[in-house]
């Protein structure tokens, strides 16, 4: 197994523990990215849309390999792009959201090469 396919499982990985945390402590991952649920329906959303969707990519890119990490680091660079023009036009300059950025850039490099 080279360097890079190493890599590319780090990120499967990484995105599958990301969502297993929003999934089984939707309030620790909402904390994060700023997400306050009031009440059931908000926690159901930071399950389903920050922990089953982490979760069942990072899975299926290490169930599939090949194609499907080009496809998750398509995903984060697609993120990347959409936070970065949060950042300019929201002036949203958290350091959070600065750290995220920068984990969605390495990430979906990783991913795509």
């Amino acid at each position: 197994m080279d360097f890079l396919s190493i890599l590319h499982i780090a990120a499967a990985l990484a995105t599958a523990a990301t969502g297993l945390l929003a999934l089984v402590n939707p309030s620790a991952a909402g904390g994060f990215i700023g997400l306050k649920a009031d009440g059931p329906r908000g926690v159901s959303e930071i399950r389903t849309s920050f922990g089953g969707l982490f979760l069942g990519l990072g899975l299926a890119s290490l169930a599939l390999g090949g194609a499907a990490y080009l496809v998750l680091g398509m995903g984060y660079l697609a993120m990347a792009a959409a936070r970065a023009f949060s950042i300019i036009f929201d002036r949203s300059y958290a350091q959070s959201n600065l750290a995220s950025l920068a984990i969605e850039i390495v990430l979906g490099l990783i991913l795509v090469l």
